[in-house]
């Protein structure tokens, strides 16, 4: 029992909206053309799922092997240092979980083409090289372009295109919203670890000009999400419909305010989940959103 809760922890279940979200949103898009494949969503989810528990678990391995590792402050979820599971557990965990991603990942590149190759292999490289290596690329200031592109876009592209085996200049655009959500939950968390990551070394807009400076980032950031659906909708690329998305406005302030009133770790640790809250909330509406607008005319 005691391995199963550690694994848990170890897996981070409260980041997988970040995972659900873009499939959810670029299978609507495809549902939308016509050309929704169940079994296709179905895989691309799973193998989703299983790419962001190798991303925790490399991230969990990471910081333990690298020496500023030990300025990192014992979260639940830090269970090698807190003796719950080893490093070379969390290591053959993380081998496996991107052993069944890549598995998912042969077969569609097997049934879609060339270019879902190529999005994997660029995908699992920005996982691995996002927290590991020599000079992490989450540790330079590429953390939150980063989560935009391949969180984002890259995952809402690639949803829509192995279910419809093409590109549209709209589901570039489409895409554009997650990738805002998704990477205001890494703004969040770095406006929380701002101490943590200064000690580490780590270069994030926080630790370079400030919590005051990243909470009108994450202001800015998650208007953006909500102003680039508007303008899709007012341009008639998106159908009105898709301003439900307006409904989680409520939980965007919530996570503001708990940004914007917390003086430390632990009172601004409620915005990580409510920021992701917010990504959940966010995507399942627009989901929900650009399928009415199918049924509705």
């Amino acid at each position: 029992m005691i391995k199963i809760k550690a694994w848990f922890w170890a897996i981070r279940p409260f980041s997988f909206s970040a995972a659900v979200v873009p499939v959810l949103v670029g299978s609507a898009f495809a549902f939308r053309e016509g050309l929704f494949h169940l079994f296709r969503f179905l895989l691309v989810l799973i193998a989703c799922l299983f790419v962001q528990v190798t991303t925790n678990l490399v991230d969990e391995y990471s910081d333990h092997v690298r020496p500023e590792g030990e300025q990192k402050i014992l979260a639940p979820y830090k269970v090698i240092a807190l003796g719950l599971l080893t490093s070379s557990e969390i290591k053959r965990g993380a081998l496996v979980c991107f052993s069944i991603a890549a598995a998912i990942g042969i077969y569609l590149v097997y049934v879609s083409g060339l270019p879902v190759l190529f999005m994997c292999l660029a995908g699992a490289a920005a996982a691995y090289f996002y927290s590991a290596g020599t000079r992490p690329l989450g540790k330079i200031g590429l953390g939150q372009p980063l989560v935009f592109i391949f969180m984002g876009i890259v995952m809402v592209v690639g949803s829509f295109y192995v279910q419809t085996q093409y590109f549209t200049s709209d589901i570039f655009l489409f895409s554009l919203p997650v990738g805002f959500t998704v990477t205001a939950i890494l703004a969040a968390n770095d406006i929380r670890d701002m101490e943590e990551d200064k000690a580490g070394g780590k270069q994030t807009i926080v630790t370079v000009f400030g919590r005051d400076v990243a909470w009108w980032e994450y202001l800015f950031i998650v208007l953006a999400a909500f102003l680039t659906v508007i303008i899709l909708v007012s341009v008639g690329r998106l159908e009105l419909t898709s301003l439900i998305i307006l409904l989680a406005i409520p939980q965007s302030v919530i996570t503001l305010r708990i940004l914007r009133k917390g003086r430390n770790r632990s009172e601004l640790a409620g915005g990580i989940p409510s920021a992701s809250r917010l990504h959940l909330f966010f995507g399942i509406l627009l989901t929900i959103g650009v399928l009415l607008g199918q049924f509705i005319r």
